[in-house]
């Protein structure tokens, strides 16, 4: 992690959780392969919404009270992971991070549509990110009996609704996209990767259990 190009200190990148270096990173990989430059955001209604949870990194860092590093407090706060965005290209626009468990980025998604469409913001950043350092969620998550024994994930296909699915799979990545309103895209000349027609959300209330998927 390049922190001296994000303007962070050793010390303080010492602190850092992984997912949101993750994120700066590839927030500015994504504004660069959409040919957006640093210096024309600066301070613009740019809005940043990422599918984010809590930290792995924060659990390791406070075992022991006496290595707490010094900027624990808001290297791995949730509320970070889009506010450090918003904070190192100076956005204007909304910026919040969504924990709605699986389906996190996607409500970022939708979130940053309504944003967009209300003119809370021009331009919307959307990401997500999740990394898996420790064992201790594994064991917690077995415990309660929550992974698949394929260890995958079927969200979407025939498999999910069949009963010998019996959990999910823990993955890892990163990832972040750019929205604009349609028409502003094709004014400006952007090189326009897909078209989202709609999005919604909802829940489901009262399931079978409140670990079914809804």
């Amino acid at each position: 992690f390049d922190a001296a190009f994000f303007n962070i200190t050793v010390q303080e990148a010492r602190s850092l959780d992984p997912q949101q270096r993750l994120l700066l990173e590839c927030s500015y990989e994504a504004l660069e392969n959409g040919g957006i430059t640093k210096q024309y955001l600066k301070g613009r209604d740019v809005g940043v919404f990422i599918g984010g949870s809590p930290a792995d990194y924060e659990v390791n860092n406070l075992r022991d009270v006496a290595t707490i590093p010094m900027h624990q407090t808001t290297g791995c706060a949730t509320s970070l992971q889009s506010n450090r965005i918003s904070y190192y290209f100076d956005l204007k626009g909304p910026s919040m991070t969504v924990d709605t468990a699986c389906s996190s980025s996607l409500t970022a998604l939708h979130l940053a549509c309504q944003s967009l469409r209300s003119k809370e913001c021009s331009t919307a950043l959307v990401g997500g990110s999740h990394v898996n350092l420790l064992p201790d969620t594994f064991a917690s998550m077995s415990l309660s009996r929550l992974f698949s024994d394929s260890g995958k994930s079927y969200p979407f296909d025939q498999q999910s609704k069949s009963q010998t699915v019996n959990g999910y799979g823990r993955g890892e990545g990163v990832g972040c996209i750019v929205l604009k309103p349609l028409q502003d895209a094709l004014d400006a000349g952007d090189a326009i990767r897909a078209v989202i027609l709609n999005t919604g959300v909802n829940q489901d209330g009262r399931t079978r259990g409140i670990t079914m998927p809804n």
